[in-house]
């Protein structure tokens, strides 16, 4: 059985990373985004420290009359959270670009199942660096991506090479790759409870690696040892996927190898095309709206659409619609990685289409 693969982005220091790309004059010095300090009189919290600003102790949650007694000489900004929310959205676009698999963790951070997309964790690294040149190229700012088995794992390994670093743990690496780290590196140990790891003798993550599961039991008790050997073994099965209100159903194909034969393209859309429209007749669904998406050599990727005035359940003419859209990239030279389709602008009786959707969108195509 292969592994699952899965990238957890989190934005560097996002807050002020925004700000900074807005202000370049801010570049390599201590900068604050949070409540104004009034020379230290302020009251409010810190809610981003730039890298410059930790050495000197701050960080995010610390009142902010702290922050400026311990650094007077940084630069303290009123949040813009307008701007904030709109660089958001733009890394969001990106990263639900590169694969259907995906779950929002605030506005800064987000996961990615790529195990459908990715032949192993190579393949993951070469996507996460493509991510992360996209980032910065298209939103201006860096980010640091963790590559993992599971969410848990991929989270942890984020924070390993950070800032604007990529951290690779297999399952045969989690011992090596992480075991150094204090036990508060897994989420859900924090400074509070911390200590009563501490004091069972569990450290670091090594030690919660080390211990055999009765022991732990024994130790912190059979729901919190089951929790705890789970997330360092990488036996976590929590699945990456949206929670609520997803509106589309899609599809998609990496090929076993790089193609260049449109008719064995043109023949897997067709595949694609017929199961999600046995989906969609089963269930009920309608729709106004068909996309093809295209990834190349590289990872670049594609995506057509066409809208329809009605909301419709054609085969044929979505597959029409759908051929004429991959047309103008058969004069490409690159390769072909991976093909999709989406259908989007659903309709149909409320009850069903919910269920349909949720059912549907954690199909695993053969």
């Amino acid at each position: 059985m292969l592994a699952r693969i899965v990238l957890h982005v989190d934005l560097d220091c996002f807050y002020a990373s925004v700000e900074k790309r807005d202000n370049p004059e801010y570049t390599g010095i201590p900068l604050v985004v949070g409540a104004d300090p009034k020379g230290g009189a302020g009251r409010g919290v810190v809610l981003t420290a730039s890298y410059e600003a930790r050495k000197f102790g701050l960080h995010s949650g610390m009142p902010i009359s702290r922050a400026y007694r311990a650094c007077p000489q940084a630069i303290y900004i009123r949040p813009d959270f307008t701007k904030y929310l709109e660089a958001s959205k733009q890394v969001m676009a990106i990263l639900k670009h590169h694969s259907k698999n995906f779950q929002s963790g605030g506005l800064d951070e987000a996961y990615l199942d790529v195990s459908d997309i990715c032949h192993d964790f190579n393949d993951a690294e070469q996507l996460a660096t493509f991510i992360k040149t996209e980032i910065r190229e298209t939103v201006g700012i860096t980010c640091s991506i963790g590559i993992g088995p599971t969410k848990p794992i991929a989270k942890i390994a984020t924070d390993v090479h950070k800032p604007d670093g990529i951290t690779v743990v297999t399952p045969d690496t989690i011992e090596v790759e992480l075991g150094h780290l204090d036990i508060t590196a897994v989420s859900g140990i924090g400074k509070k409870t911390k200590q009563f790891y501490y004091d069972k003798g569990l450290n670091t993550i090594l030690d919660a690696f080390n211990t055999p599961l009765p022991n732990l039991v024994f130790l912190i008790g059979p729901r919190a040892a089951k929790w705890l050997f789970n997330t360092v073994h990488g036996l976590d099965t929590s699945p990456v996927c949206e929670h609520r209100g997803r509106k589309s159903i899609s599809k998609e194909r990496t090929f076993s190898e790089d193609v260049s034969d449109y008719d064995a393209i043109t023949t897997k859309l067709g595949d694609l095309n017929k199961k999600l429209h046995d989906a969609v007749r089963e269930k009920g669904i309608f729709y106004k709206t068909v996309t093809l998406k295209i990834r190349f050599q590289g990872f670049e990727t594609f995506d057509r659409s066409r809208s329809f005035t009605r909301a419709m359940q054609d085969e044929a003419k979505a597959f029409t619609a759908i051929t004429a859209m991959l047309e103008p990239f058969k004069k490409e030279t690159r390769k072909v990685r991976l093909v999709g389709i989406k259908l989007s602008g659903i309709e149909g009786q409320s009850n069903t289409i919910q269920k349909s959707i949720l059912d549907f969108t954690t199909y695993t195509m053969d």
